[in-house]
């Protein structure tokens, strides 16, 4: 039997799943609390007692966003384009952006660069053989700056040798990599998300004692975000030996953010409309970091206009809404991040705010259209991308996983309950859950066994039987 350990060590919980790769079966699946601060090993120790004979398993392999995950700092020319490009390099890899900068730095950006203490510094800007003086503006004050964290440089080639110098002669650590924006509007990824992994293989892993799970499984090979960006890559792509289910959006609401995922070419669908902005790829993730529903709930409540509220409670609970209510349980589960409903009334006002978060995220990872009016008549402009003919979402997260109406809360990502009538959210699709949290897992087996990874979430993604849609 050829068989598989899969492990996802998280800022709160390590999970482990087992699975027999010939029949494309879930073995055993366990987890503990994640003991990042001690020693890694002892929550997977715990872990693992749960699944028998993992010694036995052909691959152990582990991805993580223990101790706050992936940190990267963007740095670009302009707001839409180069720091744009580079903001959405940083969230392909599986981070998490905690700044984005634009133009010349200022010695105020410098202070606060050093003291956010990024896992990576991205620097790019300038299309190549475009603007030089940006990027060796910035690459010098970061050179004569206290940070110390990697510095990976993805702008303009021309100016690429210069900045090296500079970075070499501020005795910073730095990287080479391809332009993340080689063109006007025109994307280039790819390179800067492997070398971020490299990165996070060769020195993060380390820095954070997750080497340490290499004394019990093979290797860690990317950030969770990365596992669950590559599970929805190969579900919808296929294998050259099965086919996938086709375009589709992973939707993950957790309580620091809500996370979107789409495995869509974004094109569009209708005739006569043109598209404009910077180039979108196939495999996009957007994280909201105030749309999570514990840790930033209150940012979430903010967010929403009162009458919106009440008028979502009224036309899902038929009764009306004391806004004074959803303000206390709000204040309560941000100060008690690990409390779960345990009312009828909390539980109505959980899927509330997750069916915002859900409808706000998806909005602002969508596209939108508008019209514009010439002497010819109207015409259409696209921004960003088409997901209206999306025909699968998955859910993710505690508020999915464990609610008896999960498509209440998914429900946010169909276009008719958008605000906009010109976001090109979902129409009608079709919604899956991941009950057992296996999105992760199987972006790691992903790897190196992909026609098994494809099999198994096939077979365990559960599509919720939505009778009549919220």
């Amino acid at each position: 039997m050829s068989s598989a350990l899969l492990i996802d060590i998280g800022s709160t919980y390590t999970k482990v799943a087992c699975f027999d790769l010939e029949r494309a079966e879930l073995l055993a699946r366990s987890q503990a609390c994640t003991t990042v601060r001690e020693d890694v090993n002892l929550g997977l120790q715990q872990a693992l007692e749960n699944i028998p004979g993992w010694q036995q398993a052909d691959y152990r392999l582990a991805c993580s966003s223990a101790a706050g995950g992936l940190k990267i700092a963007a740095i670009g020319l302009v707001p839409g384009l180069t720091a744009e490009a580079a903001r959405r390099a940083a969230l392909g890899a599986g981070s998490r952006v905690v700044k984005t900068c634009s133009y010349e730095l200022t010695e105020a950006d410098i202070a606060e660069l050093e003291d956010l203490a990024a896992d990576i510094i991205l620097l790019a800007g300038g299309t190549d053989g475009g603007n030089q003086e940006i990027i060796l503006h910035n690459a010098r004050l970061l050179a004569d700056s206290k940070i110390e964290d990697p510095i990976l440089v993805a702008g303009n080639r021309s100016a690429a040798d210069r900045v090296a110098e500079l970075l070499d002669k501020g005795k910073k650590e730095f990287y080479l990599t391809e332009n993340v924006m080689p063109e006007l509007e025109k994307l280039n990824i790819e390179p800067a998300r492997e070398r971020i992994r490299e990165i996070f293989l060769e020195r993060i892993v380390k820095a954070r004692g997750l080497d340490r799970v290499t004394e019990l499984i093979d290797e860690v090979v990317m950030p969770t975000p990365a596992a669950v960006l590559r599970a929805a890559e190969i579900l919808a792509r296929g294998t050259s030996e099965k086919e996938g289910w086709g375009e589709l959006m992973v939707v993950d609401i957790g309580g620091a953010t809500t996370d979107v995922h789409s495995a869509a070419a974004g094109t569009p669908t209708r005739s006569g409309v043109s598209q404009r902005g910077l180039e979108e790829p196939f495999l996009k993730r957007t994280v909201e970091g105030d749309l999570g529903i514990r840790y930033c709930a209150s940012d979430l409540f903010q967010a929403v206009k009162p009458n919106r509220w009440q008028q979502l409670y009224q036309s899902f609970y038929e009764k009306d809404l004391e806004l004074q209510q959803l303000e206390d349980y709000v204040n309560k589960i941000c100060q008690q991040t690990e409390y779960l409903p345990v009312s009828q009334e909390e539980t109505e006002l959980e899927n509330m705010l997750g069916r915002e978060a859900v409808r706000l995220a998806t909005s602002r990872h969508a596209g939108s259209l508008r019209t514009i009016y010439t002497p010819r008549g109207a015409s259409f402009i696209q921004e960003g991308k088409d997901l209206t003919g999306i025909k699968k979402v998955i859910g993710t997260g505690g508020i999915v996983v464990h609610n008896k109406n999960p498509e209440l809360v998914l429900a946010g990502v169909l276009q008719e309950n958008q605000l906009e009538e010109e976001k090109l959210t979902p129409l009608a699709p079709d919604f899956y859950l991941d009950d057992d949290y296996l999105l992760a897992a199987a972006g790691l087996l992903a790897e190196v066994e992909a026609d098994a990874a494809l099999r198994i979430l096939q077979k365990y993604l559960k599509e919720i039987d939505q009778g009549e849609k919220n």
